[in-house]
């Protein structure tokens, strides 16, 4: 992938004092990137999956989509500080064993109650962003732990392009509710990989924890991270889940392929050019955020406007400019709020808003599809973006006067 930005003079390291070398962080990738695979490779063959348990509409559907979310969510802040208290590889490895259990249930299921548990359980056991990115946070800091954050963000987009690319290639010989089965290996493998990996620092004593994160170290602001990262997922989830509707309905004719890769325009461009937007605003991630909740607004506001195919692709472009903006900053902002806190918890609480916004714009999105048609999610999303846009101008202001009064 084009996100690999860690340097090749990192060093390996076998011990938590030393970090965690390049090879081990991209180790830590691929797994998050299998995980990553199962979890979002499934989720869009549930109109096909449940008819054959008992709901032959798939009304359930929508719900079911976002049951794993919610338990993620709500989970994380207990798995983070259960990681701090005895091991972030203990309780990444936890999430990694927890997807293949949940995985292998909900491929055995054969009702939806039991099918719905597995989906519940996929959710709470899993969690493997806040304890992925706990683990790296535990052994990194600053630039290495913000380019690996980024590094983590691509493996999720990949997974988010190609997974279920895969998973309609194998049905025809593979039913979609028994891959879960096949994906089941995917963690598994995962886990088997993790445990080669060295414990990045040892569970310190809540007295220390404490003492640490209350001092100078610990400064960077969490709500101004916590409310980005609500606002930028609401906004940009909120065009995804009537995205395929909206673009047939503005380009009569157009074929699946084509909206798939409309779909996708995004995420690829996040792929391509992470690297390069990380190196320009590590220093100013800030103006990034501004720049990035600009673009998205405009990206989503081209939405409702986007009657032909070049249009089409302009707007999804431009949106994937905000999208890869955002995340590569948002990524510099965690990296820098984690310094000096414990890791775990910061970042278990970082997924519960993170699952919260998704969960806001799906709600949203289904409101104001229903009422207002398939365009009004992405005039939603503008709002949210351009309100985001001015309190992150806002913050710049300061530094921005700092720099032109020191010339």
């Amino acid at each position: 992938m084009t996100v690999e930005t860690l340097p090749q003079h990192s060093q390996p390291a076998t011990a938590h004092s030393e970090g965690l070398g390049r090879r081990q962080v991209h180790a830590v990738a691929a797994c998050y990137f299998v995980a990553s695979f199962a979890a979002l490779g499934l989720p869009p063959y549930l109109t096909a999956i449940l008819p054959g348990l008992g709901d032959p509409q798939a009304r359930w559907a929508g719900i079911l989509y976002i049951v794993p979310t919610v338990f993620s969510g709500l989970g994380a802040p207990l798995w983070g500080r259960l990681a701090d208290r005895f091991g972030r590889k203990r309780l990444l490895l936890r999430a990694q064993l927890g997807l293949t259990v949940s995985f292998l249930l909900a491929g055995a299921a054969d009702s939806l109650p039991a099918f719905t548990l597995a989906l519940v359980l996929q959710g709470f056991l899993g969690g493997t962003f806040a304890a992925t990115n706990g683990y790296l946070a535990a052994a990194l800091d600053g630039s290495r732990l913000s380019r690996a954050l980024t590094l983590m963000q691509g493996s999720a987009r990949a997974a988010l392009v190609a997974a279920p690319i895969l998973v309609g290639a194998l049905s025809p010989w593979i039913d979609p509710h028994r891959q879960y089965l096949v994906m089941a290996v995917l963690p598994l493998a995962a886990a088997v990989l993790l445990s080669l990996l060295p414990e990045p620092a040892c569970p310190e004593a809540p007295e220390a924890t404490a003492g640490r994160a209350s001092g100078k170290a610990a400064s960077a602001p969490l709500l101004t991270l916590y409310a980005f990262e609500f606002v930028f997922v609401f906004a940009t989830v909120i065009s995804f889940p009537y995205l395929i509707a909206l673009a047939e309905q503005r380009l009569p004719g157009v074929d699946g392929t084509t909206t798939g890769v409309l779909f996708a325009l995004p995420h690829l461009c996040y792929l391509v050019f992470a690297a390069r937007t990380h190196r320009l605003f590590d220093s100013r991630p800030h103006t990034g955020i501004a720049i990035g909740f600009g673009f998205v607004a405009l990206g989503l506001a081209g939405h409702a406007v986007a009657y032909s195919l070049p249009v089409f692709i302009a707007v999804r472009l431009l949106l994937g400019g905000g999208l890869t903006l955002g995340l590569v900053c948002l990524a510099v902002l965690a990296a820098g709020a984690a310094k000096g806190r414990p890791p775990g918890r910061m970042f278990g609480t970082l997924e519960l808003v993170s699952k919260g916004g998704a969960v806001a714009a799906g709600a949203v999105a289904a409101l104001a599809n229903g009422r207002f048609g398939a365009a009004a999610p992405v005039v939603a999303g503008t709002a949210a973006a351009l309100l985001a846009a001015v309190a992150a101008t806002a913050l710049t202001l300061p530094s921005l006067r700092q720099r032109w009064s020191r010339r």
